[in-house]
């Protein structure tokens, strides 16, 4: 039987989580990970009292600095492993520049519209051969760490691992805050959360809905510095499927821009591009997004959909979707049920920006 996994827009200052929870029925003790807030982990205090004093931390980053001082011999590999995926990002990041500029150059010429058509259609080819490509890397890399160190077998990592699933036995729920997505993403891999957690009903923002998806992709138009160019991090937990996150849509995305929004849209497609605002939030039921406030899909044409209901069928490069517009009640995003594996602010002080980890992270 599926169990549902929310997904919520920022936390921090105008909190929902506590509707979220109520609206299912969840009774008990809610276990928290707020691991992207790094150091400032324990200081969940207001999530807490948000939650009715009835939360119990994971402390997975708490845990990590225990591994590590365990077990140098895996933090070693561990760092070296964080060093090839750097590098591996930063070559990526080049390629993926360039491609992006072609594609946007060639959204803005002169031809005819069969033409334009089908160099759009190379263009969206070729940037999702690079993603695929680069993820298949990522993978390839965390895959030869886990068959060469297995680290779920180290007495440093397996201790951790008893107490959680212990500690989640007598748990109702998880709610996942953000924070460092980077951070976040490799403690989950460490101790292994996306098995633990299976099967629990999931409560994820910002970076802790970025991190149970199947990809995580960051994304900026305009950031403070560099090119702005939404890149695949890494593959994620995979706990919820076809769903790209975007948290704080109106301070990171150019939303007005339609050849952006739609590129955007295309490429990561059959996924749906969902942007998350404060007080919104939409629930995976096992079948079907279900249940949205507020939340809108990033469209094809360059626009933005709120309220609606399409299903995913068949096969293909993209989706086939049937719109039905909505009146005002909450809308119903229904998907086919995939194979699944694979900065926000958030609840709390933890900031940090959605870069890939340094070395030992």
């Amino acid at each position: 039987m599926s169990v549902p996994v929310v997904l919520l827009g920022p936390q921090r200052f105008d909190p929902t989580l506590g509707d979220a929870v109520k609206e299912l029925g969840i009774e008990g003790p809610i276990a928290t990970i707020t691991a992207g807030w790094q150091e400032r982990e324990p200081e969940d205090g207001e999530l807490h009292d948000h939650l009715g004093k009835r939360t119990v931390n994971l402390k997975l980053y708490a845990r990590t600095d225990d591994v590590w001082k365990r077990d140098a011999e895996l933090r070693t590999a561990h760092r070296a492993r964080q060093d090839r995926l750097r590098h591996k990002q930063d070559f990526y990041r080049i390629r993926l520049e360039h491609e992006l500029d072609a594609a946007f150059v060639i959204q803005t010429r002169k031809a005819p519209r069969q033409i334009l058509d089908e160099e759009g259609e190379f263009s969206i080819r070729a940037l999702r051969e690079l993603d695929e490509a680069h993820l298949a890397d990522c993978r390839v890399e965390r895959e030869r760490f886990d068959e060469t160190w297995k680290p779920y077998a180290r007495d440093a990592v397996a201790r951790h691992r008893d107490e959680l699933q212990l500690i989640l036995s007598k748990c109702a729920a998880v709610a996942i805050a953000g924070g460092h997505v980077a951070t976040l993403l490799n403690r989950l891999e460490l101790f292994g959360m996306g098995e633990i957690l299976a099967g629990k009903p999931l409560f994820a923002w910002s970076a802790g809905a970025m991190a149970i998806s199947e990809r995580v992709v960051l994304f900026h138009d305009s950031p403070p510095q560099g090119q702005g160019a939404a890149e695949v991090l890494d593959r994620g937990l995979g706990l919820v499927p076809r769903v790209v996150p975007l948290p704080h849509p109106d301070q990171r995305l150019r939303l007005e821009d339609r050849e952006r929004v739609s590129l955007f849209s295309r490429r990561f497609a059959p996924s749906l591009a969902l942007t998350f605002r404060n007080r919104t939030r939409v629930t995976w039921d096992g079948n079907a997004f279900t249940n949205a406030h507020g939340v809108e899909r990033l469209c094809a044409d360059g626009g933005l959909e709120a309220h609606a209901s399409w299903t995913l069928d068949g096969q293909g490069e993209g989706p086939t979707l049937s719109l039905t517009p909505g009146t005002g009640a909450p809308s119903e995003l229904r998907i086919s049920q995939p194979d699944i594996r694979g900065l926000v602010p958030g609840f709390g002080p933890g900031e940090g920006g959605p870069t890939s980890e340094g070395a030992g992270g």
